[in-house]
């Protein structure tokens, strides 16, 4: 699938019509989470190239976000000042959702938007129907992992080399997200500001 962005992301989600299209935006900190469109890509691409020793193209973007239209992808941008500064994405399949990615730009991490963006991405996949998350992360991204602990992923296993046929990913899952705890913990992560 694809690295998630080992860095840190709360706000609520958009409001989300009945065919999974955002009605609305909500903005909370003067950041705001809307769907990734083919108009963003202009900025989502240097974010990428600062982040990625091989980034995605607009190719694999465009790719992702005709998946958007099929429904079977779900994609976010953080902006801030009408600029990105942030996305997010993921995949479905089953009863599953994979997170496909977490980005941040680097002068805003630890600022809470990747905190934002993936709790968004979780409330999509709750109410597209979705039992489990999953994701990777670097091994060498301790601060990543312990977020995505926050968030109730716990480690299932180990892609050798995934990165950049270099470093290693934990495989990390989130199980019963569809229940009434798991939305507990996330209004908590929600509230922290």
């Amino acid at each position: 699938m694809r690295r998630l962005l080992d860095r840190g992301a709360t706000v609520r989600p958009a409001d989300v019509s009945s065919t999974g299209q955002t009605a609305g935006v909500r903005s909370t900190s003067r950041i705001t989470l809307e769907p990734m469109k083919r108009r963003h890509l202009r900025q989502i691409l240097p974010i990428e190239q600062r982040l990625y020793p091989k980034p995605w193209t607009v190719g694999v973007f465009h790719g992702e976000l005709d998946g958007v239209r099929d429904g079977h992808r779900y994609y976010l941008v953080a902006k801030s000042g009408g600029q990105v500064i942030g996305y997010g994405g993921m995949l479905f399949s089953l009863e599953d959702a994979h997170i496909t990615n977490v980005a941040v730009d680097p002068g805003r991490q630890r600022g809470g938007i990747g905190r934002q963006l993936l709790a968004a991405l979780a409330r999509e996949a709750i109410r597209r129907g979705s039992i489990n998350l999953s994701l990777e992360v670097r091994v060498s991204n301790t601060a990543a992992q312990a977020m995505y602990r926050q968030f109730g992923f716990a480690p299932a296993g180990v892609r050798p080399r995934y990165y950049e046929n270099v470093e290693d990913a934990i495989i990390m899952w989130c199980h019963d997200i569809n229940l009434p705890d798991y939305a507990a913990r996330l209004d908590g992560l929600e509230a922290r500001r």
